[in-house]
């Protein structure tokens, strides 16, 4: 289960408010990437113990996420979403995009984090003190917390887009390359929600010659 140990130790060096940023959405083929930040309140043991349970999104059931997500904002000393949408994607690439959208999630901190712990990238247009770590949402519970806002919060605008563009299925497969997705693009064709730059989407607009 995640640990406050780099909480802790990034705290041993000064730093008061730290932040755990993680992402959802890098390998859907449509719909935003989306990024979550999270500040725990160190300080206080009592209101951590709230957080019991909370884990990688991944590990987590969608009524679990649901439960988590309202127990973290309800803990927390501040959080924010951040997203980039599919045609940043298409026009900076995935990782630029995600640097993105994590940046615009730490901006919207109130009060602003000291340091950061973030899954697997770093974000080099922040001047803050950061780790970046692979697997950090299995590892730092802050960053965990993120990742369960990330994904619910995307979870969420893609069922909204789902009824904004019926018939895709996006309140299923969140935007992911499942097989009724396919299917749905070969019927309905490519949406705006869709990433142009991502190859199975990019063969559909450009379909390769047949010798």
């Amino acid at each position: 289960m995640p640990s406050l140990d780099r909480e802790f130790g990034l705290r041993t060096q000064g730093y008061a408010h730290i932040a755990g940023i993680d992402e959802a959405g890098r390998g859907a083929w449509a719909g935003p990437v989306t990024a979550a930040a999270v500040i725990l309140p160190l300080d206080q043991p009592e209101r951590l113990r709230l957080l019991a349970g909370v884990n990688d999104s991944k590990q987590l059931s969608a009524k679990q996420r649901e439960a988590m997500r309202k127990q973290i904002q309800q803990v927390a000393v501040a959080w924010a979403i951040g997203e980039a949408s599919a045609d940043e994607i298409d026009r900076l690439g995935i990782v630029p995009a995600t640097r993105l959208a994590m940046q615009r999630a730490s901006e919207a901190l109130l009060p602003q984090p000291h340091a950061l712990l973030i899954d697997a990238v770093r974000l080099p247009a922040l001047a803050l003190p950061q780790q970046s770590f692979n697997f950090a949402d299995s590892i730092s519970l802050s960053v965990a917390a993120a990742s369960i806002l990330a994904k619910t919060a995307r979870d969420a605008a893609l069922d909204q887009l789902d009824a904004e563009h019926p018939g895709y299925g996006f309140a299923k497969h969140k935007g992911y390359g499942t097989a009724a997705h396919c299917a749905a693009l070969h019927r309905l064709g490519v949406s705006p929600l869709h990433r142009r730059s991502y190859a199975p989407i990019a063969q559909l607009i450009t379909p390769r010659l047949v010798a």
